[in-house]
């Protein structure tokens, strides 16, 4: 633990922004649940077709919107992390 202080002091947060960031975890889960509900919908009926292509590519599909809805997620919490260090 102090070599992780050493090399990234401990960053103190505001209520304010502990706050906003819970809020926006709150809303990155939601939309990714949302998301995961429509596609897994989609990978069900192609399941039910037989379409192995169309399953495959939901999946991908599934997983790169997870990735993205994170590193957006994380980005917006970090863009608050850093707005009461100026």
């Amino acid at each position: 633990m102090e070599r992780l202080g050493k090399t990234s002091p401990a960053v103190k947060l505001t209520e304010s922004q502990k706050k906003e960031i819970a809020e926006l975890e709150s809303k990155c889960v939601a939309e990714t649940a949302n998301r995961e509900l429509l596609l897994k919908s989609e990978i069900n009926k192609a399941i039910e077709q037989g379409d192995a292509e169309a399953i495959q590519q939901l999946e991908k599909q599934l997983r790169s919107d997870r990735q993205t809805l994170r590193a957006e997620c994380e980005e917006k919490k970090e863009k608050v992390r850093n707005s009461g260090s100026r």
